[in-house]
């Protein structure tokens, strides 16, 4: 996706032991990651191939637009690659665009975006990326339900805006379905890249920033170390989204005058999850979080040492943990360690039959490729995929509308019959 606007910031204000976290290591090392980040960089593809696979369409009552934009911190180098003097990221913003989700609007004159730039589509494309076989899918060619810079739908005043961290070495678009839902429903969605650390980040220029400077990193860690380089990836997380938060004044397409900075949530996957329940604990910003499996621990293998702050102090603000199957509060040190320090609202939930991969976009797409069934339950469990998408589309919805735009729909207050693979922890 073209960007459409560049920002510089001159002054910055800073998975279980289950299935969960043997694919986290803060979603670094466990899930597999370690082998992809150091395999050697595949070469660009001049032909996409696959599929075109589908995304779900979003249920809500707004049409979507979307924009990406380059950011730039001078205020700080390159934690990855030193002689780099400032800190570049890409995100992607998903807003209500005006006109309603049926008949003609000037949102019908943009075109609907792509799912991935195409450096980046390529990377990750290479990477065979958790069970989708290289060239099964054309992640470029895959088109959202999002028009590329539509006008934004002022009629609605200003929005909650929220944040979303994917999983570590996963790309901003991998959370695409629930972004889109959040859209159609009445949010501003920042989606962020992480550059050196995802994948591909494909910038305005056409250059693509990979995921080198990690990879190295990784093969020059000692097991005895990875801990603290663990920590400085979350960390990284942490100040890419404090920048964030502190541009959203300046968002490009006149967002800035939409988007309400009184009310802000922020949401991931894996190390996603971990990084939204950090920064909301350093920066009170974030009014409500939500964690969808990632450990709060700076571990390999988390066993409840090396717990993040935000696990040994809790929170007092609202905040939702969603764990795969056989991950919760009474299974996972650290989140056991976060719920009896937090004293704000919480909830535990699990998705029965489902794996760590199961609250991403490849619960949608894994089914497309072309895979056998065992592929599918070896990556996304047993749930059913369309439920999946339902389940967590509803209480990720159901919990910012309860928290940023006081409508409570009760899905949070206990099991639900319309959800059954859905449990509450004890």
């Amino acid at each position: 996706m073209k960007s459409s606007s560049d920002v510089t910031r001159s002054a910055l204000p800073r998975a279980p032991r289950s299935a969960l976290t043997r694919r986290s290591v803060l979603g670094l090392a466990a899930a597999g990651l370690t082998a992809t980040m150091l395999a050697a960089p595949a070469p660009a593809q001049a032909e996409p191939m696959g599929v075109a696979a589908k995304l779900p369409a979003p249920t809500g009552p707004h049409r979507i637009g979307t924009v990406s934009t380059r950011l730039v911190d001078t205020s700080r180098r390159d934690p990855w690659v030193k002689s780099v003097p400032y800190r570049e990221l890409m995100i992607s913003v998903w807003y209500p665009a005006a006109g309603g989700p049926g008949g003609a609007s000037a949102a019908s004159a943009h075109r609907l975006a792509a799912y991935m730039a195409p450096g980046a589509a390529d990377r990750w494309n290479a990477m065979s990326p958790h069970g989708i076989p290289e060239d099964a899918i054309d992640f470029a060619g895959i088109r959202t339900h999002a028009r590329e810079g539509a006008p934004a739908d002022t009629s609605g005043g200003r929005r909650p805006v929220l944040l979303y961290a994917s999983g570590a070495n996963d790309p901003r678009t991998w959370g695409t379905s629930a972004v889109e839902e959040l859209a159609s429903h009445g949010y501003v969605v920042v989606t962020i890249d992480h550059t050196y650390e995802s994948p591909g980040v494909q910038f305005p220029d056409g250059s693509v920033k990979d995921d080198a400077p990690l990879r190295k990193a990784l093969e020059a860690t000692r097991p005895s170390e990875m801990p603290a380089l663990l920590k400085k990836v979350l960390d990284v997380r942490v100040a890419d989204s404090k920048f964030v938060l502190d541009r959203l004044g300046s968002l490009p397409n006149g967002l800035s005058k939409v988007v309400d900075q009184r009310r802000v949530g922020m949401f991931g996957q894996s190390a996603g999850g971990i990084a939204a329940a950090e920064t909301m604990y350093e920066d009170g910003r974030v009014k409500a979080g939500l964690n969808m499996d990632g450990t709060l621990e700076n571990n390999p293998e988390p066993n409840g040492t090396n717990l993040t702050p935000v696990a040994r102090h809790g929170l007092t603000r609202p905040f939702l943990l969603m764990g795969s199957e056989g991950n919760d509060r009474t299974t996972e040190p650290s989140w056991r360690a976060f719920w009896s320090h937090s004293t704000g609202w919480k909830r535990n939930l699990t998705l029965r039959g489902s794996k760590h991969q199961t609250y991403t976009d490849l619960a949608a797409l894994l089914p497309q490729a072309g895979v056998d069934r065992k592929v599918i339950e070896e990556n996304i469990g047993t749930v059913g995929p369309d439920r999946a998408v339902a389940a967590e589309r509803a209480y990720v919805t159901s919990f910012f509308d309860r928290w940023l735009r006081d409508r409570d729909d009760h899905l949070l207050d206990g099991p639900s019959g319309k959800y059954p693979e859905v449990e509450f922890a004890g």
